[in-house]
């Protein structure tokens, strides 16, 4: 698996806003598992990361298409135009060579390369993997409906499924709602003498959750089932001895906490 850094910047809301009901243990905890992510006067840096798995023939399966060109719906937040493309030519990767896109969700720092300024596929030969609760979830009127959703319906490249999925051998999609209604996670089995990978996407997006999963985000959706499907997958991934992949944190691979600290509920 091949960790692909689209971009890196500062939030547009500092940590302790945009994780409210912390406390000063979970913060230091925070500190110790991802330190890179203490910016500045209480402020959150973080990664914006992609995540591509090797399939036979030099196929490739990406996770996550990051925050796209300088004209994507990004770029209101975050930190655009991306390095997604150079990323992947430095890696080997062409467009072409993608044979699948997994989409964890559809918030617009997570589907930005899906399609190119010309309103094509940018992955011209993949199929996008989306859970059919998000694509329903999803507001006609937000802009990511006209810049991914639209136009790979068009080109017939959307491909929405219902809960677990296997897309490939060793590749299997797990629901994990909350953040968004659809949002799903990816568990990436390597197998023999290798360890497990789990993609979280925004199951958590910051250490703070990771030490300490009953801490919300304040962008959640649904802050009690984003922390069910926390410690599930967090669970997870300690009972498969898996790495888990994150896309906000600055660090690409992490372990999983031997034990998360009880939190309260939200």
């Amino acid at each position: 698996m091949v960790a692909l850094l689209d971009a890196t910047g500062i939030f547009f809301e500092p940590a302790r806003t945009a994780f409210p009901g912390a406390d000063e243990a979970a913060w230091e905890r925070a500190g110790r598992l991802d330190p890179g992510a203490a910016g500045p006067d209480g402020s959150w840096a973080l990664a914006f990361r992609c995540f591509a798995v090797a399939r036979p023939g030099g196929r490739w399966l990406l996770v996550d298409a990051g925050v796209g060109p300088a004209q994507s719906p990004a770029a209101a937040w975050a930190p655009v135009p991306g390095r997604l493309p150079d990323a992947l030519a430095a890696a080997g990767i062409a467009p072409a060579d993608v044979e699948a896109v997994v989409l964890t969700h559809l918030h617009e720092d997570h589907a930005g390369w899906a399609s190119g300024i010309d309103g094509e596929p940018f992955f011209p030969a993949a199929r996008y993997i989306v859970q059919r609760a998000e694509v329903a979830a999803l507001d006609r009127a937000d802009p990511v409906w006209d810049w991914t959703v639209a136009p790979l319906r068009a080109s017939g490249r959307l491909h929405e499924v219902d809960g677990v999925h296997r897309p490939a051998p060793g590749i299997t999609l797990l629901p994990t709602p909350g953040h968004t209604p659809g949002h799903q996670s990816v568990l990436v089995d390597q197998g023999a003498g290798a360890r497990d990978v789990v993609v979280t996407g925004d199951v958590l997006v910051h250490a703070v959750q990771l030490g300490d999963p009953a801490v919300p985000y304040s962008h959640e959706r649904d802050r009690r089932t984003a922390r069910a499907s926390r410690e599930d997958l967090l669970a997870l991934a300690r009972r498969r001895g898996a790495l888990l992949a994150t896309a906000h944190l600055t660090r690409a691979f992490v372990e999983p906490p031997a034990e998360t600290t009880p939190g309260r509920r939200p």
